[in-house]
């Protein structure tokens, strides 16, 4: 009677460790959603953006570095990457102009929240968190200037009750736009000045537990972010910009059974750095080759233009602009 009783408390009261963490019923019971993304082609359902602002204010013509070719100030820390400062109504016009794609493709945005601070490369969501199964890795941004982006990010999750699984920490670097999904089960990071091994030790470990396999492969020279070649646009298919990839990588997409479309001089290098908002249907700004277009139409690729290159000036594209929190299962 005592152990039936014990048996009983057991299993009422007792330590559950299954279903996982990540799984539909679990998210859904504690968390309210199935936040998270094990694809980047799955139907996007909702990502986190923010719209340039007053954090521009920080940026001053008067102070340019002919050495860089650009704009900036060493003692403060800020240098703006491009040669010309575009407008910031301009860049609010492209950015205002995203949003409103993925919303007519029923996306739901979410805004950062809180003060910015002089951080103007917080437009690039993309690399302050990532979305794995069940919730987002907040990252550690290796540049100075970006450096505390972090807060701001982690108070917008927490607020819209984003599961964070992991926090780089120690002196670990990890930027969000040199990770990619390749499938359900396997992810790539690229290692570079902006993603060190420290960083990649702690995203190995955390998508371990999920049973994902991390590809590491390092980036050309010191290109920063994977983002800027490679993009997953339909199950099984990527953009690619193979100069600037490594042939191990590109021999292991073939393993993987991942096609690749590769980009000719006569594109304008941006279009890698789209958004696929369902597989196959993939925003992407301006400046194709009539002869990627006629490659991807073959393999009916739908391709929305977005004009962004206000936005770009400042050093990234819509890819870079979007953080994808969920997105439905394509397995």
């Amino acid at each position: 009677m005592v152990d039936d009783i014990y048996a009983q408390t057991i299993k009422m009261f007792g330590s559950h460790p299954e279903p996982a963490f990540e799984s539909a019923s679990e998210l859904n019971a504690v968390w309210g959603r199935e936040w998270g993304c094990d694809t980047d082609v799955g139907k996007l359902k909702t990502v986190l953006m923010h719209r340039p602002g007053s954090e521009f204010d920080v940026i001053d013509k008067t102070k340019r570095i002919e050495s860089i070719g650009s704009y900036g100030d060493l003692e403060e820390g800020w240098y703006f990457q491009s040669d010309t400062i575009p407008d910031l109504s301009a860049m609010q016009a492209d950015h205002d102009g995203l949003v409103q794609a993925l919303q007519d493709e029923g996306v739901e945005v979410i805004m950062l929240e809180g003060e910015i601070g002089g951080r103007f490369k917080s437009c690039y969501t993309r690399d302050s968190s990532i979305a794995i199964k069940g919730g987002a890795i907040v990252s550690r941004l290796a540049a100075k200037m970006r450096r505390g982006e972090e807060l701001c990010v982690t108070r917008t999750l927490a607020r819209y009750g984003v599961p964070i699984l992991h926090t780089i920490h120690g002196t670990g670097m990890f930027e969000g736009g040199s990770f990619a999904w390749l499938n359900s089960s396997t992810a790539v990071v690229g290692r570079s000045i902006r993603v060190n091994n420290d960083g990649i030790e702690q995203l190995a470990s955390t998508l371990k537990h999920q049973g994902v396999e991390l590809i590491v492969t390092d980036l050309c020279g010191y290109n920063i972010h994977i983002d800027q070649s490679f993009l997953m646009i339909d199950v099984n298919l990527a953009l690619v910009d193979a100069g600037n990839l490594a042939y191990d990588f590109l021999q292991h997409l073939k393993k993987l059974n991942i096609d690749t479309v590769e980009i000719t001089p006569e594109d304008d290098p941006w279009i890698v750095n789209g958004l696929a908002v369902a597989p196959g249907r993939v925003l992407m700004s301006p400046g194709m080759s009539a002869r990627t277009r006629a490659q991807l139409e073959r393999r009916n690729i739908e391709i929305i233009e977005i004009p962004y290159d206000s936005m770009q000036k400042n050093g990234g594209g819509i890819h870079c602009s979007t953080c994808p929190l969920m997105r439905g299962s394509v397995d």
